[in-house]
C-alpha cells in the first residue's frame, strides 16, 4: 500500500521557519514520481505551494521544481530519494501561510499544481503562523 505521511508542521511566528517532510512508504521508486506541496486554509480552496519532478528529469531543467507567486524566494522543495522523502523548507512565515499542507506524488516526470492529476495523498500537517 503506497503511503505519504507528512510531519514539521507547528505553531511559529511570522518570520519564523518550519521545515515540512513527506516521506513516502510501499513506493519501490518513488524517485520516479512528481511530489507536490498543497495547503488549504479554512475556507479557502486547496492551492499548489510547490513541485519537484521525478528524477527523470534533470535537476537543471527549469521544470524540475516550482513555486507558487506566494511562495517563491521563500519556500525552497528538495528531496531525498534514498530516504523517499520529499522537504518543503520555509522561511520567513506570514499569517496567510496558516494552513493545512499536503503532499502529493503522482507517477509522472514533470511535476505540476493540478491537484486532480495526483495519485496519493498525506493526511495533512497544520502549519499555524500567528504571534
Amino acid at each position: 500500500q503506497l503511503q505519504l505521511v507528512e510531519s514539521g508542521g507547528g505553531l511559529v511566528q511570522p518570520g519564523g521557519s518550519l521545515r515540512l517532510s513527506c516521506v513516502g512508504s510501499g513506493f519501490t521508486f518513488m524517485d520516479h514520481f512528481a511530489i507536490g506541496w498543497f495547503r488549504q486554509a479554512p475556507g479557502k480552496e486547496r492551492e499548489g505551494v510547490s513541485c519537484i519532478s521525478s528524477s527523470d528529469i534533470s535537476s537543471s531543467d527549469s521544470s524540475y521544481t516550482k513555486y507558487a507567486e506566494s511562495a517563491e524566494g521563500r519556500f525552497t522543495i528538495s528531496r531525498d530519494n534514498a530516504k523517499k522523502t520529499v522537504y518543503l523548507q520555509m522561511n520567513s512565515l506570514k499569517p496567510e501561510d496558516t494552513a493545512v499542507y499536503y503532499c502529493a506524488a503522482e507517477g509522472a516526470p514533470i511535476c505540476h499544481f493540478s491537484d486532480y492529476a495526483y495519485d496519493y495523498w498525506g493526511q495533512g500537517t497544520q502549519v499555524t503562523v500567528s504571534s
